[in-house]
């Protein structure tokens, strides 16, 4: 049994913006939401710029006795899920709807402002004493869970974690569920709250952050800008969603992965070509029909020519003529949220025919010769778009949506 698979909601948080609309149009117009970190006064810290949500009040959105529950990932998941949830008119009051549905969520670190507190506790304060829901707001499948309970879906439900390729991740195992007919709907995306003080002092000992903003594919590039969010779309069967009369964003059309099999940090373009022509042969698209690629352009040196080399090697010369463009020079780097805030753009550019910018851009290293879309977005056709994610440990995950049937 295979069915066809679309995307009747979205909703998303991030530094853009506390919704997928205002997010959308904060990447279409290339406007950064990268500043300086802050939060960290007091600390002597290397990291200087980030991609945070601010202006973000939990108890505007979460009674106190549930807010008590809750990591600030699983926050994220919840706000994203319900703007989703609401945009496609999915009722859950009856059992064969929650039943017939599933959940799965990405993060690449889980609960670290519960891991934090409980570390700040222990090893600071010399107590031995941990809040007692420490494990049940800091676990990994937390998000999973809260979002299953906000709805009561009573289908598969569970977490994905492959570092910065979990959304995506999540995305194809959602897809799978519902285009094998187990479930007809799915609630799928990725969440990371991720800026804590731990968290940012092993990125410091990496050395892989930029100290001014994310710049990808550009010759001036330094490095990564961590940021934070969420992302949640309702995938769902095709004759499910025309039935009641469900407003059709995007279809997505396939899923790619593969694991590179090699370095720890380093990254493989024969792995990441790998994932794009499996996307590709999954959605049963030819190259020629992807007009747009959301890249995973991370800005770091590493991952900029290795994806560039990836995309040649998977579109042969139509590589030459797609634009790539990466949102992370807006947004930041959620880690195992990107995909999740890139379906954003993805969306956005089918529906609107529109082209995201790669911002800050200031002059191409050619190393990186695709077609960037420096600076300002780009009005053009647009009837297949791919969304990339490349993670630590060697782990691929592309997205294929087309334009809405």
């Amino acid at each position: 049994m295979s069915r066809r698979v679309v995307i009747t909601g979205v909703g998303a948080i991030c530094a853009l913006g506390h919704d997928a609309g205002t997010i959308w149009q904060g990447m279409r117009e290339g406007r950064s939401a990268i500043a300086p970190l802050a939060g960290f006064e007091n600390e002597d810290m290397r990291v200087k710029v980030a991609a945070q949500v601010r202006d973000y009040e939990p108890r505007a959105h979460f009674d106190p006795k549930k807010l008590v529950l809750l990591d600030r990932v699983s926050q994220f998941a919840l706000i994203a899920a319900r703007e989703a949830v609401k945009q496609s008119g999915i009722d859950f009051a009856q059992d064969d709807t929650r039943q017939r549905s599933a959940c799965v969520v990405g993060t690449g670190t889980g609960g670290e402002e519960t891991n934090d507190e409980g570390s700040r506790r222990l090893y600071g304060e010399h107590n031995p004493r941990l809040h007692p829901l420490s494990i049940v707001r800091r676990m990994m499948s937390a998000p999973a869970s809260q979002v299953s309970i906000e709805f009561g879906i009573t289908g598969p439900s569970f977490a994905v974690s492959s570092a910065c390729a979990s959304a995506n991740h999540a995305f194809a195992q959602a897809f799978a569920l519902v285009r094998s007919g187990v479930a007809d709907i799915a609630l799928a995306g990725g969440t990371e709250a991720c800026l804590t003080l731990g968290v940012l002092r092993a990125w410091e000992a990496m050395r892989v952050l930029a100290d001014d903003t994310c710049r990808p594919f550009c010759k001036q590039r330094r490095g990564l800008v961590l940021g934070e969010g969420a992302g949640m779309v309702v995938l769902e069967d095709f004759d499910h969603a025309r039935a009641r009369g469900a407003e059709i964003l995007a279809e997505f059309a396939g899923a790619g992965m593969s694991a590179d099999a090699g370095d720890i940090v380093m990254p493989s373009d024969v792995g990441a070509a790998r994932a794009i022509r499996a996307a590709l042969r999954d959605a049963q698209l030819d190259p020629e029909d992807v007009d747009y690629i959301n890249a995973h352009g991370t800005a770091t040196p590493a991952n900029d020519p290795t994806e560039t080399r990836a995309i040649h090697a998977a579109l042969g010369e139509h590589a030459k003529k797609v634009a790539v463009s990466s949102t992370k020079s807006v947004h930041g780097h959620a880690l195992g949220a990107s995909g999740a805030l890139e379906i954003v753009a993805a969306i956005g550019a089918l529906r609107n025919q529109v082209s995201p910018p790669t911002a800050n851009f200031i002059d191409p290293d050619p190393e990186c010769d695709l077609d960037c879309v420096p600076n300002v977005a780009r009005e053009m056709p647009i009837r297949a778009v791919l969304s990339n994610a490349f993670a630590f440990g060697g782990l691929n995950a592309v997205v294929a949506l087309k334009r809405a049937p």
